[in-house]
Parts: C-alpha cells; structure tokens; sequence
C-alpha cells in the first residue's frame, strides 16, 4: 500500500498556513470519489489523511485557498490548487506538499 503526506506552507507570509481545508480523492470508472478530507494544523500539515493507505490508482489532492485567504482578508486568483497524481503497484511513501501566496501555487515531490 502507498501512503501520502500533505503540508501547505504560505510562501508569502513564510510561514505553515494553518486551517487550509484539503480533500483527496481517487478516480474510478465512474468518476473522482471522495476518500479523505482534513485541515491544516499549527504546523501546516495533515498527519493523518491516509493511515490505512492507498492502493495503485489515480489519486487527486484539492486545497481549499480561497477559504484560506478570504480568512485573513487577503484576495487570491486561485481559489483551489489541485494535484493530481498516480501511484504505482508495489507501495511507497509520497509527501506532496503545496507551496502558496495569493497569486501563485507549486508543489514538489517531497520527502
């Protein structure tokens, strides 16, 4: 089985954003179903989204941004950043992380 982290850091304030709202879900032959869903906490990270772990499939992570910036009365262009991403057969660890400012988003494969 895989397992995936996620952490969420504010690049324009440098700091972890805290109480940013992140869902997961997985595509099947009828459509992207929900799996799990949680918030950010003091430290920006989600430490339990995944703890039975996730077979081989197409996965998406979805962070909630606009909620995010709306409640510290910032505006943002993007009101969601999404990851989509497949895991492989065999299992392994992924940390996918989302660097965020108002105006931009990336993320990486982390450790």
């Amino acid at each position: 089985m895989n397992t995936i982290t996620t952490h969420v850091l504010d690049t324009a304030l440098g700091k972890p954003a805290v109480g940013v709202s992140i869902s997961l879900q997985q595509h099947s032959p009828h459509g992207w179903q929900p799996v799990a869903q949680g918030s950010t906490d003091a430290d920006g990270r989600i430490r339990d989204l995944t703890p039975e772990g996730l077979a081989a499939g197409q996965y998406r992570l979805i962070a909630d941004l606009g909620r995010y910036f709306a409640a510290s009365g910032r505006e943002t262009l993007y009101p969601c950043a999404q990851i989509d991403f497949v895991l492989p057969e065999g299992g392994s660890h992924y940390h996918l992380p989302f660097l965020i400012s108002p105006w931009s988003w990336s993320t990486y494969r982390g450790s």
